[in-house]
C-alpha cells in the first residue's frame, strides 16, 4: 500500500490511460457485436458495392466478415457458443 502510495504520481496517469482505453475497447466492441450496427455495416458495404465504390473481392471478404459476426451474435443468443 505504501509503495503505491509512493508510486502513484508515476503510474497514476499510465493507468488512467490503460482505463480510458480499456473503456473505449469495451465500448467498441459493443458497437461493432451489436445487432442493428452489423445489419447497416451490411447494407452500407452492398451499397457500395452497388455504386461501384467496392471491387467483387473486396465486397466479399467485407460481406463475409459482417455475415460472419452475425452468426456469432445468433449463436451467442441462441445458446451455441464455442465453450
Amino acid at each position: 500500500m505504501l509503495l503505491k502510495l509512493l508510486f502513484a504520481p508515476v503510474l497514476g496517469p499510465i493507468e488512467g490511460v490503460a482505463w480510458i482505453a480499456d473503456k473505449i475497447l469495451d465500448q467498441a466492441e459493443i458497437s461493432t457485436n451489436n445487432w442493428d450496427t452489423l445489419q447497416k455495416q451490411l447494407l452500407a458495404v452492398q451499397l457500395a458495392f452497388d455504386m461501384g465504390e467496392l471491387s467483387e473481392d473486396e465486397f466479399s471478404q467485407q460481406e463475409t466478415a459482417i455475415l460472419e459476426a452475425l452468426q456469432g451474435l445468433e449463436d451467442d443468443e441462441n445458446g451455441n457458443g464455442d465453450d
